[in-house]
């Protein structure tokens, strides 16, 4: 099931995606949810077209969770070492943004780069979870966009504002609640110019041990997000610069830079 959230007519609610597979798809309309999809929830046969409603960041999380340098080539790239264990940072809730919402370009960084990433969405709360229940406490995944600020990341060397600006951290278009992500492509363009083409079979570490390590640590709550790693190819965007990140099962995420104002 694609799982997004919208707005229509100054409400918001969650609705199951139906039809075709592409957000631009005239055919794909939206069964409204009753409830919500971190608990026991019917669908209210209630349809409205996708073409009629805003897409919002499908979840709004209270905290962003990402793994760096999970793709050997990436870490490769930039001239770092490939960590012995998963590396974690934050990117808060307010760097969220949804499809179609814009990148503000941050006036302190004069380097922009692009992340397409895998983005696992929690489903339920948990702490310490086993390898083997990984998958109990996974709602599904959708497409992220891990916006960095590279000369801030070098000049700080710790992340913070490199990666936790607002609008860095571009999320969608949906969740897809039944997908294997084990070998998933996943393409970046800009400006319709591939830039970053990769498999989620690529990564170091797995999203099993990935969510084994963060719970060790932290409660996950439903809704907070795990970005996966980048595979190889980011680099610069500009403003007005359109910014695509697909990924294979789930679609499509498009947001454009723009001047901060």
């Amino acid at each position: 099931m694609r799982i997004a959230r919208f707005s229509i007519d100054g409400n918001v609610a969650f609705g199951a995606v139906e039809g075709d597979d592409t957000v631009d798809s005239p055919g794909l309309v939206l069964d409204i949810i009753k409830g919500i999809p971190f608990a026991d929830f019917e669908l209210s046969g209630t349809k409205v077209p996708l073409s009629k409603v805003r897409l919002l960041p499908p979840v709004l999380p209270n905290k962003v969770v990402a793994f760096g340098r999970n793709y050997a080539e990436h870490a490769a790239e930039l001239g770092n070492e490939v960590p012995d264990a998963p590396f974690a940072f934050f990117k808060p809730s307010t760097s969220v943004v949804g499809p179609g919402d814009p990148i503000a370009y941050p006036s302190f960084s004069q380097e922009l780069h692009h992340e397409a990433e895998l983005a696992v969405v929690i489903g339920r709360m948990c702490r310490e979870v086993p390898r083997e229940r990984v998958k109990d406490v996974i709602l599904g995944y959708t497409c992220a966009n891990d916006v960095t600020a590279r000369d801030v990341q070098k000049r700080e060397k710790q992340w913070a504002r490199a990666k936790g600006f607002d609008s860095s951290c571009p999320l969608g278009p949906w969740v897809e609640t039944d997908l294997d992500p084990g070998d998933l492509a996943i393409q970046c363009t800009v400006n319709g110019e591939q830039r970053q083409l990769g498999r989620t079979s690529q990564m170091i570490h797995s999203i099993e041990e990935l969510i084994v390590n963060i719970s060790e640590a932290m409660t996950l709550l439903p809704g907070d997000v795990i970005l996966t790693g980048t595979p190889a190819g980011v680099g610069p965007l500009n403003v007005g610069d359109e910014v695509a990140v697909t990924i294979q099962g789930i679609g499509t995420l498009t947001n454009k830079v723009i001047k901060r104002g």
